[in-house]
């Protein structure tokens, strides 16, 4: 047996780490696909998460808006009382949508924000608030002001814009117009068919800002400038682009800081009524009408001057002077002559009409002139009439400028208005006031810069204020809100603009665009993450 022992030894196979190495080859191999597979499922997590934050952020967004909508819904009262619309961080700055959850990091919030430009248009940061459109010149009322003989659109309208060509500018006329005949610098349709792909000119009004990006001439750096990602503010990487140098000061937010296709205002009184149109047709209603709301003085004039086929410029006696309240209107001999140009027209006016005796007799307007008896009270007595009457037919009044917070370059593209009185409309309308019965009242209404001081110190003179006055007013009705859905952790924001007419009861939804694929360009702390309501 023992002799068999070193065979039995030598045929005993050799030990190898063969196996072992099998063994950590299978470990390590199971371990890197759990581990792919973790790392594959933290990938799925997050992005379920991202997906799931970005799908509850728009509802965020939508919240927002009808938030801004029921905010807008309020009386002028209340909206003041509240904090106003311009700059509200209390209102508009971090809003909890879901107060009731548990975990702060999931709750979510909207913001309302803006760019706060100067007078000069240039984006001093921003502020929590909304934008009204009325501060902006209106796009698709041009061709209404093109009808008026005195107002050159090209030259004295559009030519106020930054780097603003003739042939841009008759371009876009041409674009808005309805015929197709081209004008001097112009382009129609016989244009556009030559382009790749070919189209027709619009004739009609534009639908959205990017509509102008297919008029000949307009290039996505003269309508946006360089704010790329379109905020309204420059961020700190579009400030350090390589061509910020050699962008014109007043262009870096491009045609779109100043320029809109929504500006609108209310022909309601304070009452919500519809105002008077002084240009009615029948005299009878509107004598009738104007009795509702003003004496006899009032109505008996308007309507005497309405009966006037010719001005009266002056007096021949005075002992033939008559209030109109004493002068009855005869509505079987009284036929409309004339109407209107627009409410000023009756201030410091004449009217000749004839007494029971049947004599001629004159009626002093009950609107004064500032130099004329009486016009201390002018501030009450011209608000009043601004208030109620009107020449404008419908329950709104499209595109006037808003000079309370128009930039220069929206105010130097008002018809009528020279450079000098623009100057002086920005430096006054920056005073504090604090006279509600007499200076402060008057500024309801543009004709401030007609009446609220000295004749001579006036920014403009009755005709001017007369000629001017369809293009201009002290706030529109129309706004525009930068809506921002966010979370305090910054996970999944989203973003959407919105403009709101609340020129109705309900305010009503005109325009909304989901921004969400651009950056907001604001850090959650600015949008408000800290805060807690």
């Amino acid at each position: 047996m023992d002799s068999l022992r070193p065979f039995r030894d030598h045929a005993k196979p050799r030990r190898s780490g063969l196996v072992l190495i099998i063994v950590l080859v299978t470990v390590v191999i199971l371990s890197l696909s759990a581990y792919t597979f973790t790392a594959l499922m933290q990938t799925e997590e997050q992005a379920a998460r991202l997906i799931t934050r970005q799908v509850q952020s728009k509802y965020l967004v939508d919240s927002g808006v009808d938030y801004t909508r029921r905010y807008l819904a309020r009386d002028e009262a209340s909206i003041r009382e509240k904090g106003g619309r311009w700059d509200n961080s209390d209102q508009f700055q971090g809003v909890p949508v879901a107060a009731g959850v548990n975990d702060s990091a999931n709750l979510g919030s909207f913001t309302v924000i803006c760019s706060n430009l100067d007078d000069e248009a240039n984006p001093e940061g921003f502020r929590y608030g909304l934008v009204d459109e009325s501060s902006k010149l209106n796009l698709n009322v041009l061709p209404f002001w093109d009808a008026d003989p005195g107002v050159d659109v090209r030259a004295q309208v559009l030519s106020a814009l930054p780097e603003m060509t003739d042939e841009i500018a008759d371009a876009i006329l041409d674009w808005l117009d309805a015929d197709d005949d081209s004008r001097d610098f112009g382009a129609e349709s016989s244009y556009y068919r030559s382009q790749s792909p070919p189209y027709e000119a619009k004739n009609g009004p534009l639908d959205s800002l990017d509509e102008l990006l297919l008029i000949r001439g307009v290039t996505p750096e003269l309508l946006f400038g360089l704010d790329t990602n379109r905020n309204g503010i420059l961020d700190d990487s579009e400030a350090a682009a390589d061509n910020v140098s050699s962008v014109n000061a007043n262009m870096k937010l491009g045609w779109a800081n100043y320029v809109t296709l929504y500006s609108n205002e209310s022909n309601l009184n304070e009452d919500q009524l519809p105002r008077i149109n002084i240009n009615d047709d029948d005299l009878e209603q509107l004598y009738d009408d104007l009795r509702s709301r003003f004496d006899d003085n009032w109505a008996n004039f308007i309507i005497h001057w309405r009966a006037m086929a010719d001005d009266v410029t002056s007096i021949p006696d005075e002992e033939m002077t008559k209030p109109a309240n004493e002068v009855a209107v005869d509505f079987s001999l009284v036929v409309s002559e004339r109407k209107f140009e627009n409410v000023l027209d009756l201030a410091g006016a004449i009217a000749l009409g004839t007494d029971e005796e049947g004599n001629e007799v004159y009626m002093n307007s009950p609107l004064p002139l500032p130099t004329s008896p009486g016009a201390p009270a002018l501030g009450v007595t011209l608000t009043a009439a601004m208030n109620e009457l009107t020449h404008f037919d419908g329950p709104s009044i499209p595109g006037r400028i808003n000079i309370m917070q128009a930039p220069r370059i929206v105010l130097d593209s008002i018809p009528w208005l020279t450079e000098d009185q623009v100057d002086l409309i920005i430096d006054r309308r920056e005073y504090e006031l604090d006279e509600p019965d007499t200076v402060d009242i008057l500024r309801q209404h543009p004709t401030w810069i007609w009446a609220e001081g000295a004749p001579a110190l006036n920014v403009v003179d009755l005709g001017t204020m007369q000629n001017a006055l369809p293009y201009i007013c002290t706030g529109g009705d129309v706004f525009r809100a930068e809506i921002i859905g966010f979370f305090p952790d910054g996970i999944g924001t989203s973003r959407a603009e919105a403009v709101i007419d609340t020129i109705a009861a309900q305010p009503r939804l005109l325009f909304w665009r989901d921004k969400s694929h651009l950056p907001s360009g604001y850090s959650v702390d600015t949008l408000g993450r800290s805060l807690a309501r």
